[in-house]
């Protein structure tokens, strides 16, 4: 259906993408809204026609219960949406919190603290460099402010970790190319194609029309997954049933331009960061996509398996190494003791962790707040 050096016509005419309706509510909680993808959205998208077979000409409100079972069960006022993530958030990084929080309860101030916390924040992947420089803070404070209650000390740990952590706080804009070209890579199994599903879903809600490219041309399965999160999401998926994946990305590129389409994702295939030639071909998908629109990816981010520890700062070093990263996803905190990662990443590679995900359903994917996660880790 397309050709990286000449582009042949579709067989079938698709509709151009509505235009947005409305505006998120200005005075909305934050999520996500056009120039900042921080702040709540307007209630119903702007549905983008799908290429995917069989794709759903508009998703009814009961279609969408059926297949986002979790938007029936979303709370009904902010607050409640608020409470409702942090509750999941607490559960999900609740291995990490307990191996951290217990410490303090009924503890003396004194060196036998110090090589418990030492050890816990070990244990939570957070790094020699990050612990070193955490509890030599907190040293500092204590005797500074000269604190003598474990609450105090356990106040002052949770403001020594915001401040290391808020620099990896920053929201993901849209509106400011058009379409916003992001570039999502990662290894295998870390959720990427899942993330990319959630990601659409969230910036239709925003009035943002979403094109997808199935860049994974290595694993069929990839791209039946992409399809059907195109077809849920009633979405445009560029594809080739085999090819180069930098064509496709070419290919969806210039499909996005012509279509007026607001952003454009492109899935690739997974990787180790090891596996040099298949490194040097996520360089090259990125060099075609810049010879599709100038400037383009505008981002490019890395999905990372919260699961894998300081193997996640490996990843981020790579890749980063590579494809000169500008953003983060980080998956699957729920059930892992590892997520001090976050504050490994925040000392040696400070690269930006636009959202967290704690679970399956599409609302266990949130932007990443440093004082929200250390409130989750510290209780």
């Amino acid at each position: 259906m397309f050709s990286f050096f000449k582009r042949k016509k579709p067989e079938t005419e698709v509709p151009e993408p509505n235009q947005p309706a409305s505006a998120p509510a200005a005075d909305a909680a934050p999520m996500f809204v056009p120039g900042r993808l921080d702040a709540a959205p307007s209630p119903a998208p702007a549905p983008l026609p799908s290429s995917a077979p069989a794709a759903p000409a508009a998703l009814a409100a009961s279609d969408v219960g059926e297949l986002f079972p979790e938007t029936a069960e979303r709370p009904t006022t902010e607050a409640e949406k608020k409470q409702s993530w942090m509750a999941r958030l607490k559960a999900g990084l609740s291995k990490t919190s307990s191996n951290l929080s217990l410490l303090f309860v009924g503890a003396r101030i004194d060196e036998d603290l110090y090589e418990e916390l030492e050890s816990a924040l070990l244990m939570s992947d957070a790094g020699m460099d990050a612990t070193q420089h955490l509890l030599d803070a907190l040293r500092r404070k204590v005797k500074e402010d000269k604190l003598l209650d474990a609450a105090q000390v356990k106040a002052a740990l949770k403001a020594l970790m915001i401040e290391l952590l808020a620099p990896l706080q920053k929201p993901l804009e849209l509106g400011r190319h058009e379409p916003l070209v992001m570039m999502i890579s990662g290894v295998n199994g870390a959720g990427k194609t899942t993330t990319i599903g959630k990601l659409a879903k969230h910036m239709q809600r925003f009035d943002q029309s979403v094109l997808l490219a199935a860049g994974d041309t290595f694993r069929a399965a990839a791209r039946e997954q992409l399809m059907v999160w195109g077809q849920r999401n009633n979405v445009t998926v560029i594809s080739q049933a085999s090819g180069d994946p930098a064509a496709v990305a070419f290919d969806a590129v210039q499909s996005g331009k012509a279509r007026g389409v607001d952003v454009v994702m492109v899935d690739t295939a997974g990787r180790l960061p090891t596996q040099l030639h298949l490194m040097e071909e996520l360089k090259k998908i990125k060099r075609v996509i810049g010879k599709g629109m100038e400037g383009a990816p505008h981002e490019t981010l890395l999905v990372i398996d919260g699961n894998t520890g300081q193997n996640a700062l490996a990843q981020v070093k790579a890749f980063d190494d590579a494809l000169q990263l500008t953003g983060l996803v980080i998956t699957k905190l729920d059930g892992t003791a590892k997520g001090g990662v976050l504050a490994a990443i925040a000392r040696t590679r400070p690269v930006p962790v636009y959202f967290i995900g704690v679970g399956e359903k599409l609302d266990d994917l949130q932007p990443f707040n440093a004082e929200e996660f250390v409130e989750a880790l510290l209780g």
